[in-house]
């Protein structure tokens, strides 16, 4: 986990840290965060490292499956948390920014956004190239978050935004995890709609 969250105000983190646990989230816990800031940590380099750590900590701070605004509701989390608890020498808007990015996940191209954003959207989801396994828990536990979902609606939009992954040109948005995860993740997917 990325050595910035050490420096971050005591109410910050915990706040953060709560937000993640309520409700209980099989997926989009801190356990993810944690995963993420790890994904942070091989990027060789970052132009504002603090408010991508701070985007990456808050960026799932409310997750609420079905909603469809819970990047607005995590930014807007985000903010009054920073205006709380500090530190109050960050880019407040840049971390608002990045969040409400994530609700574009596989909409994006390269050139839509610059280095920062696309490593920081890449790290989050870095997840579809991991090892089949872990590729294989993160689906199960996407489903397990939208069980309220009837099984053939979920399956048929879990299936689109996969398949939308899949076709596009590039899954990840940065040289450096595309170089890396890209056959991962393709293979994943594949693997992912076959099942299906």
């Amino acid at each position: 986990m990325s050595t910035l969250t050490n420096t971050l105000p005591e109410g910050l983190f915990r706040a953060a840290v709560a937000a993640h646990d309520s409700p209980p989230r099989a997926y989009h816990s801190w356990a993810h965060v944690q995963d993420v800031l790890e994904h942070m940590d091989i990027v060789p380099h970052w132009s504002a490292p603090r408010e991508v750590t701070l985007a990456i900590v808050f960026h799932d701070a409310i997750y609420e499956p079905g909603r469809s605004d819970n990047e607005a509701r995590s930014a807007e989390f985000a903010e009054r948390a920073l205006a709380t608890f500090g530190p109050h020498d960050v880019d407040a808007s840049r971390v608002r920014e990045l969040i409400e990015l994530t609700a574009r996940h596989g909409r994006l191209r390269p050139e839509d956004v610059d280095d920062d954003a696309r490593h920081f959207l890449d790290c989050d989801m870095a997840i579809l190239g991991r090892s089949p396994t872990r590729f294989d828990a993160y689906d199960a536990a996407i489903a397990v978050e939208n069980a309220h979902v009837p099984g053939p609606i979920y399956r048929f939009n879990r299936r689109r935004f996969l398949s939308r992954l899949l076709e596009a040109p590039r899954i990840f948005l940065s040289d450096f995890f595309h170089a890396r995860l890209d056959a991962a993740a393709r293979a994943n997917l594949r693997r992912a709609l076959d099942a299906d």
